[in-house]
């Protein structure tokens, strides 16, 4: 008797998705329910998976492509060095020791995660652009609101995970209004490095990403 194997399992999209559910899954019920203190430091590991699968995923991979890495990599550390150490751009926070090493306070990793956030945003608002919107100026505007909803969901999840805290435990408006700037200046030049923008998996990364932290920003978390 010979066994046919589903479509889904000889699609390596589809277990890039079935791994990124499986992880994010696995990580939020642990954290929730079980033991922050476990799950919570493999983030960096968890970032860098992500970041693969988005590579991989990537057609075609070329220099514009790498030139768009990064840039985004650059311009998301510079601005959190400039408002880590002068409070100028986001307001008054600083890195705990989650995602590592840091340079003048920065973890290094949070340049990939700027890369990661804004273009998995820039992705989905060039995918909608075909059916609704024009320009580079209207994709840009749509993928800053997009990855600006991101942060505003993700903030008060993270400074529960200790990835970064505020000063007076407030996230300021002028927050959100930097991280729309920077994101719709880092969309912009995608735009003009003519991305392709037809990465598949971008657009599941994003949701994938969302859900996790609305799930975790609505939910107990471990006390162990």
């Amino acid at each position: 008797m010979s066994t046919r194997i589903p479509y889904w399992m000889k699609s390596p999209f589809h277990w890039a998705i079935f791994l990124a559910v499986l992880v994010h899954v696995s990580g939020a019920i642990g954290i929730a329910f079980f033991s922050p203190s476990f799950f919570v430091p493999f983030t960096p590991v968890n970032l860098f998976l992500m970041l693969l699968l988005l590579i991989l995923h990537e057609q075609p991979i070329n220099v514009r492509f790498v030139q768009a890495f990064l840039m985004a990599v650059v311009v998301g550390m510079t601005t959190e060095m400039i408002g880590v150490n002068t409070g100028m751009l986001f307001g008054n926070y600083s890195y705990g020791e989650v995602f590592g090493r840091k340079l003048f306070g920065v973890p290094v990793l949070i340049g990939i995660n700027w890369f990661c956030i804004v273009y998995t945003s820039h992705v989905v608002a060039k995918k909608l652009n075909s059916n609704t919107i024009k320009g580079k100026l209207s994709v840009a505007l749509l993928a800053a609101t997009i990855a600006t909803v991101f942060d505003w969901i993700m903030e008060p999840v993270a400074m529960k995970l200790g990835f970064w805290n505020w000063n007076d435990g407030q996230i300021p408006l002028f927050n959100y209004c930097s991280w729309f700037v920077i994101s719709f200046a880092v969309s912009m030049a995608f735009g003009y490095l003519k991305i392709e923008a037809n990465n598949k998996f971008a657009p599941y990364f994003l949701m994938i990403q969302i859900l996790f932290f609305l799930f975790l920003r609505f939910s107990p978390i471990g006390q162990s």
